[in-house]
């Protein structure tokens, strides 16, 4: 998959599915069989999904729910089955924003985050938590926004940066975090630029540029960095000209 050959992951993870279904099968008490095939749909939902097969994708996501819920059922106090249960309805949240149904890929991300967020509160220390909750609430907000709700899309971004803040301050040569963190000053910035908000969009998309050039700094080779600052200036360029400082505008651009 990594390779960009999907139709052999696909074939890959249908063939370990298989293995798997006998496994679980032949032993339905074993929680660590049982785990494994719903990983094995969650897999090849994800593959279906990049394929554009959205009908099949939404399935095997189904599907995988479907087992790890009963895994959690059966082990409530097990936070790495609610985990679990949290990125599947996750992934079916996708799949329902994709084909344009946005009231239940809302409620499928809510529940997401109502699963994951005492977890990641109990786990302060678990990065890969914060980092999904911090993820979820940015996939809320994007459903917000889309649904023409820009309070509740800045109120959901400024929840998600307050996460990825802290992550960011927890491990500042995180280049990952950084990236992440620049994503949610732009996503704020555009916000606040649709709803007339010039001032604090130029704000926004400042923080934007210095996370990014520090980043381009560090590592000038990198084209992604490079490709982000610049969009990151024109989008500080655009809000300038709007405010009618054209001179700065130029300069930026």
């Amino acid at each position: 998959q990594a390779q960009g050959d999907l139709a052999g992951a696909l074939q890959a993870y249908r063939e370990a599915q298989t293995i798997f279904q006998r496994l679980a099968a032949a032993d339905p008490s074993n929680a660590g069989w049982q785990r494994d095939l719903s990983v094995t749909h969650l897999q090849i939902g994800a593959v279906l999904q990049a394929q554009g097969d959205l009908a099949k994708a939404l399935q095997a996501y189904r599907e995988c729910q479907a087992g790890m819920e009963r895994l959690a059922l059966a082990d409530p106090s097990n936070a790495g089955w609610q985990y679990d249960v949290s990125v599947s309805h996750s992934m079916i949240g996708e799949v329902l924003q994709a084909q344009g149904n946005l009231a239940g890929a809302l409620q499928t991300y809510r529940k997401a985050q109502t699963i994951l967020q005492p977890l990641a509160l109990a786990d302060p220390s678990n990065t890969r938590w914060q980092r999904h909750l911090s993820v979820g609430q940015g996939k809320i907000g994007d459903v917000l926004q889309a649904q023409g709700d820009l309070a509740g899309a800045l109120q959901a971004y400024r929840e998600a940066q307050t996460v990825l803040q802290r992550l960011a301050l927890a491990d500042p040569t995180n280049a990952a975090w950084l990236r992440i963190l620049s994503a949610s000053h732009l996503k704020i910035g555009e916000v606040l630029q649709i709803r007339g908000d010039l001032a604090g969009a130029l704000q926004a998309y400042w923080e934007t540029q210095t996370i990014l050039q520090r980043l381009a700094s560090a590592d000038p080779s990198n084209a992604g960095w490079q490709r982000d600052l610049s969009a990151s200036r024109i989008k500080v360029g655009e809000v300038l000209e709007a405010q009618g400082d054209l001179t700065g505008a130029l300069q930026t651009y």
